[in-house]
Parts: C-alpha cells; structure tokens; sequence
C-alpha cells in the first residue's frame, strides 16, 4: 500500500513540475509547440554549423538540403527572444553567413 503512495506522490510532483515549466513558458510569451521547435532547432544547428565549416566542399544538392534546413532552423529562431539563444549566436552568426553566401552563389549561377 505504502508504494502505491509512493508513486501517486512522484507522478503529482512529476506533472506539478511540467505543468510549472508550461505555465513559464507561457509567461514568457511563447508558445509551447514553439518552444520545442526551437529545441530541436538548436539541435539542428550544431549540425548546420559544422556543415558551414566545409561550405566550399558541398555538392550541389547538399547546398539545397543545407538552404531547406537552415530556413527552418532561422524560422524556429525568429520565434523565441534572443536571450534564450544568445550563447549560440555566434554558430548562428556562422551559419546565416554560409546561407548567404550558398544563396548569392547559387542566385549568380543562375
């Protein structure tokens, strides 16, 4: 029986505390679904950022995937204040530059 009460007591501490992080979020103005977008975003673009490393080594058709993934990952970003991100901004900084350089050079191949 004692277990039982064991576990009753954890499950309400464990959804007490999810729905403490959802009411924060929320205060903070973002929306829950945006939020996990932007984690996976984030996640996202440790990847892009080292792909941007070898920019000038990508085929024609990794540029494409690397310009669709970083359109998503910019659009996840767009949606959440900067101080949340703001100790990734120097990838992001990399990356917004590599997009912009793949653009300009697939626009002028054009």
């Amino acid at each position: 029986m004692t277990i039982f009460t064991i576990i009753y007591v954890l499950l309400f501490i464990i959804f007490t505390l999810i729905a403490l992080a959802v009411f924060q979020i929320r205060m903070a103005g973002i929306k829950v679904k945006d939020f996990w977008s932007f984690i996976e975003a984030n996640e996202m673009l440790d990847k892009l950022y080292h792909f941007s490393k070898t920019a000038d080594k990508m085929s024609g058709q990794e540029q494409v995937i690397f310009l669709m993934e970083a359109d998503k990952m910019f659009h996840a970003f767009e949606k959440i204040p900067e101080i949340l991100w703001e100790e990734e901004y120097e990838k992001y900084a990399k990356v917004l530059s590599t997009y912009k350089d793949i653009k300009l050079l697939r626009w002028a191949s054009n």
